[in-house]
């Protein structure tokens, strides 16, 4: 009771002090009250998924560490996103990857699943209060290989276009249940080791397949398209890179994801933000920690992900931009990485709503660049803080550090028993 006075009392000055730069930071907390971030199921088991086929293998993706007390089925995987969610302000989303549907003891390939498949993940979500999301999966198959959607095999390609129709054919079945439009991904890992001199040639292909798999318009779906820089034993060409994309969105009026551990990291994500929204349609965010290469880290409040989310409320476009995270860290727990993740996200656009950008903006519209500079040096410093833990106890989740003995005890009581 007695933190609880202090949070309600440090917000009330915090208020005043952002109040003093033209913050209104009432609004701010509908804002982020508002904000939906789709979290992804691949956190809670590396990435295995729960397919029943005995040949599935051939690798394209990897998860790091075995920290114990993974997900085994959809029960635990499920109990443990509920666990999540008590942590978490906000209504939000879920993502699932194709291999995740409730296939019971039937083997069911890839070019085989059915929304019937995932019918109980509808009823599931719908019980929990959130919208589904969904992913075609391309890796860990036999019929994967270096390439999927631009293999010049016509039957690996076409066991792949036909694996892709029917995820977008969940995906719609997904978004008329939830009267809400589902968002699809479509990520293919194909490239080459070493050096191609086909490059023309499998970018053909693959443009020639998304054609194909897109011909069937859907009301209740949207889809997104997600680029690469490269993949682990695919270094030296990557055939979704992000211009292939870029110009396929543009082009053909279709969502393109931007995965923050997919680019260069001497590149900035955020910066591809307000190109993006004058030429695509919407844009969809997938929020990892890249370190040296796309090892997928936790996320947390770095001057990345802040710059992303500033980008975002800068441009009004919270209604073009849909967020989801895209890490899958073995090596800690896996109920406390989604929990810092996702908090971390919602920190960040939190600081960005509380950016005194009126003042900011008027600065700039009147060459005063000095005033410019030093009200966002000062406003790194502004007691957003408080505005986080009054949010979180408006919402009843825990403030602060308060949340990481609770998931040390779902640990000892679950997740350390399996």
């Amino acid at each position: 009771m007695k933190k609880d006075h202090l949070v309600e009392k440090a917000y009330e000055i915090a208020k005043e002090r952002y109040n003093g730069v033209g913050v209104d930071v009432e609004k701010a907390l509908e804002n982020i009250q508002k904000l939906s971030i789709s979290l992804h199921c691949w956190q809670a088991d590396d990435v295995v998924g729960f397919e029943k086929l005995s040949s599935v293998g051939g690798g394209g993706i990897q998860a790091t560490g075995n920290y114990p007390g993974r997900a085994r089925n959809i029960d635990e995987l499920r109990g443990d996103i509920e666990e999540v969610l008590k942590y978490i302000a906000g209504n939000h989303r879920f993502n699932l990857h194709a291999i995740y549907g409730d296939f019971g003891d039937k083997a069911v390939d890839r070019d085989e699943i059915l929304p019937e498949h995932f019918h109980s993940w509808m009823q599931w979500a719908q019980e929990k209060n959130l919208k589904l999301d969904f992913n075609s999966t391309s890796f860990g198959h036999p019929k994967s290989g270096d390439l999927t959607l631009a293999n010049p095999d016509k039957s690996i390609r076409d066991f792949w276009i036909e694996h892709t129709k029917r995820s977008r054919a969940v995906s719609e079945a997904m978004g008329k249940f939830q009267n809400d439009p589902c968002i699809m991904n479509l990520w293919v890992h194909d490239g080459s080791k070493d050096i191609t001199v086909n490059r023309y040639l499998y970018r053909s292909i693959l443009e020639k397949s998304l054609d194909e798999i897109f011909s069937t318009e859907y009301k209740n779906m949207k889809d997104c398209i997600e680029s690469k820089l490269f993949g682990i034993a695919l270094e030296s060409y990557t055939v979704g890179s992000h211009d292939f994309y870029l110009g396929y969105g543009a082009k053909k009026n279709k969502m393109v994801t931007l995965d923050t551990g997919h680019f260069h990291l001497s590149e900035s994500v955020a910066d591809k933000i307000s190109s993006l929204l004058l030429f695509t349609p919407e844009i969809m965010l997938h929020v990892s920690r890249p370190i040296r290469w796309d090892s997928d880290h936790v996320t947390i409040l770095s001057d990345e992900i802040m710059d992303l989310a500033k980008e975002i409320i800068r441009a009004d476009a919270l209604n073009k931009v849909h967020v989801g995270l895209d890490f899958f860290d073995a090596s800690i727990n896996r109920i406390g990485a989604y929990v810092i993740g996702i908090r971390a996200t919602q920190k960040a656009f939190l600081l960005a709503m509380l950016e005194p950008l009126a003042k900011l903006r008027e600065y700039e519209a009147n060459g005063q660049y000095f005033e410019r500079l030093a009200l966002l040096e000062e406003a790194k410093s502004l007691p957003w803080n408080a505005v986080w833990d009054y949010f979180c106890l408006k919402n009843n989740v825990a403030v602060g550090e308060d949340y990481i003995s609770q998931v040390q005890n779902y640990e000892k009581e679950v997740t350390s028993k399996r």
